[in-house]
């Protein structure tokens, strides 16, 4: 038995996977809370994230009918970006920043330019520095904390934070460092020199994580964790990821030819290479994949965050929600809607809000607005596999995942926007899933058994057929003028042309 957990922004959730039958035997989640500013400030106490993970666990756990001593693997999923700056008691010295948080735009460009612009940037990490990235919130908490950020004494990631609560251990691994800002994600490896031009006063060598492979174990549970788990002392705990690199394994796309769409509280949309992808377009994220190789990728931070707030406007439940959608035409009759509520990094637009364009007295219904601001989720996500290129311009499936993927109506606009099938997998919680299967997979190296991560994907991902969507084809003819008109709002009012 596997236990699978994705740490996000709106919940912890756990699977407990049974790999010999190749079944899901429990799930349950925990909801988090958000702090957040009107100047772009998004933060969370991590503490709330091992509280939700414990009720989470004790629930999954007693759903699924076990003996939670059979149990030989967690695998970690959390959200990218965050920053968790501990003390040398490991205690947090500030609620961690987490990867939606924009009130470190200003720092990001100042750090951009310190290395070199664009081009320098991609230089030395093979990436170019983004807000949403670690890099920036730690100068932001060097710049406007100076005390907190002087009892630094590890510098650790979401999913590396809960790992160190599970181990002990300070560890982490390619794929989510990727999004950090101070990791070449070329040569997998730390910057040192990036590093210490973001924070000069920090020794690199200590406060950062040791990096470990995907297949490795972070460790295993602490004797103290054990007990409060009801688990057996030597589980492994595996190396885990970034929630964008758990949901590729747990969509089976650890190879080329294969993209995922994620319709989450941010929409996110990558496919894998096994070469470093160096984009001439600087908001796509050269990120290593944590199943070796790498996982290039678009992020938009305004979809299931966008949809709901327009819901909560109106104060309809979600099936009221999506029978408007349903009801209004494509297209919404003329309504575009820019939903950048919380700024924007695919385009790059970190103090952008959102607009309501095209409204008229004939227009303006909760149906229309209701369906405006799904397409608009949805183009943004049209956009960023737009800009992936060749990785993506021939997909024949899009593999859709996230709370947005449960709606038909959604899944059926995002196939006649995109002009390609769309199916789910039987398991949507597929950052969670991806983690399960991680942890198979450490198991597996650390016991010197002979399954490959391939065979384990294809063992425990399948497909819901009942979700299988084709496009339509009149449909998608319409919504090519649609986009066109909502890429020419994005550039009247942006200057976005690419």
């Amino acid at each position: 038995m596997y236990v699978g957990v994705d740490c996000g922004t709106q919940s912890t959730k756990v699977v407990v996977v049974d790999l010999a039958n190749a079944r899901i035997l429990g799930e349950a989640s925990r909801p988090h809370r958000l702090a957040e500013g009107e100047n772009g400030r998004r933060e969370q106490d991590p503490e709330e994230w091992m509280e939700a993970f414990f009720g989470a666990f004790a629930e999954a756990v007693a759903n699924a009918t076990i003996d939670s001593r059979a149990i030989r693997a967690i695998g970690i999923s959390g959200q990218q970006h965050g920053l968790v700056a501990l003390d040398a008691d490991g205690q947090p010295v500030h609620p961690a920043k987490l990867w939606c948080d924009t009130e470190t735009a200003l720092e990001n460009a100042v750090l951009v330019d310190r290395l070199g612009g664009e081009a320098g940037c991609l230089d030395k990490l093979g990436l170019v520095l983004q807000t949403g990235y670690t890099a920036s919130k730690l100068a932001w908490l060097r710049k406007k904390h100076p005390d907190a950020y002087q009892r630094i004494d590890s510098i650790l990631l979401p999913h590396d934070y809960l790992n160190f609560r599970l181990t002990g251990e300070r560890v982490a691994e390619a794929g989510d460092a990727s999004g950090t800002g101070y990791f070449d994600t070329r040569a997998r490896r730390w910057r040192h020199d990036v590093f210490n031009a973001i924070a000069p006063e920090l020794d690199p060598e200590s406060v950062l994580p040791r990096l470990i492979e995907s297949h490795e174990p972070a460790g295993t549970l602490t004797a103290a964790m054990a007990q409060r788990l009801g688990l057996a002392e030597n589980v492994l705990v595996s190396s885990g990821g970034g929630d964008n690199m758990m949901g590729a394994i747990g969509t089976g796309n650890i190879k080329p030819g294969r993209v995922t769409v994620s319709l989450g509280t941010s929409g996110t949309v990558y496919a894998f290479s096994n070469e470093p992808v160096l984009s001439d377009n600087a908001t796509i994220a050269n990120f290593c994949a944590s199943s070796d190789g790498w996982l290039p990728l678009a992020c938009t931070m305004n979809v299931t965050s966008a949809t709901t707030l327009v819901r909560n406007l109106f104060g309809l439940e979600l099936d009221t929600f999506s029978k408007n959608v349903a009801d209004a035409p494509a297209g919404a009759e003329g309504i575009t809607i820019l939903p950048f509520f919380n700024g924007e990094r695919v385009p790059n637009l970190p103090h952008a809000t959102a607009s309501f364009l095209g409204l008229t007295s004939f227009n303006a219904t909760q149906a229309n607005l209701c369906r405006a601001v799904v397409e608009s989720a949805t183009f943004g996500l049209r956009y960023g596999l737009e800009l992936l290129g060749d990785l993506a311009k021939d997909a024949s499936q899009i593999r859709l995942i996230g709370g947005g993927a449960r709606s038909p109506v959604w899944r059926q606009i995002v196939a006649d926007v995109l002009g390609v099938e769309v199916i789910c997998p039987r398991i949507n919680e597929a950052a969670a899933l991806g983690a399960a299967i991680q942890a198979a997979w450490c198991d597996e190296h650390a016991r010197g058994g002979q399954a490959t991560l391939a065979s384990l994907c294809e063992r425990l991902v399948s497909l819901d057929q009942e979700t299988r969507t084709q496009p339509d084809p009149e449909i998608h003819d319409t919504y090519q003028a649609v986009y066109r008109r909502y890429r020419t709002a994005l550039e009247k009012r942006h200057g976005v042309t690419h």
